[in-house]
């Protein structure tokens, strides 16, 4: 039996409330937090969403690796900045530009480290959290966002981010290229 998404989103929690359940979760995969200006996000992620991540993530490392550009992923990691009262849990990121400086850390921390180069968001369920402003905030350059109608890429300029055709981060990479590959290796499994 697949395991459905569940999402749930509470308004007016304090940053207080937000680190204990993550200290509480502990290393545990489950739930998902994503924290900003009061709302939170609690998820568990399904089976579909999984796949789509993996698939995702094995096409940023390949087509990287096509382009000659090194990328280093983080998984389960929790970004967070208590002074700018937001925090995320993304479905993948990547380091791209400062691969080299977050590779031999044990623990990404945003007091000292930069803030990943790309973000994937996989928007499949239904009430979902904008994550959009949590990664403005933050400074995330590009951010992936799947959903049913596809992926779109999206380019953090100023506070906000502007849709792209194509990827910035990984030149060359287009939306629709992307959103067909993943439709594809969807059908196959």
């Amino acid at each position: 039996m697949e395991q459905a998404a569940q999402t749930i989103i509470l308004r007016n929690i304090s940053w207080e409330t937000y680190q204990r359940l993550l200290e509480e979760r502990g290393r545990d995969a489950q739930p998902r937090y994503n924290y900003h200006l009061g709302k939170l996000e609690i998820s568990v992620t399904s089976a579909e969403r999984e796949r789509i991540k993996q698939t995702i993530d094995e096409l940023v490392a390949s087509l990287a690796a096509e382009i000659g550009v090194h990328v280093e992923a983080c998984e389960r990691v929790t970004f967070q900045a208590e002074d700018l009262d937001s925090g995320f849990e993304p479905d993948s990121c990547f380091y791209i530009e400062n691969a080299g400086v977050v590779r031999a850390r044990k623990k990404v921390d945003l007091t000292e480290d930069p803030v990943p180069d790309l973000a994937i968001e996989i928007a499949i369920t239904s009430p979902s959290l904008n994550k959009l402003p949590i990664f403005a905030t933050l400074g995330v350059r590009e951010v992936w966002r799947y959903s049913a109608d596809g992926l779109t890429i999206h380019k953090l300029a100023g506070d906000d981010y502007h849709e792209l055709p194509s990827s910035e981060v990984l030149p060359g990479v287009e939306r629709l290229t992307l959103t067909r590959l993943i439709a594809g290796a969807r059908r196959v499994s």
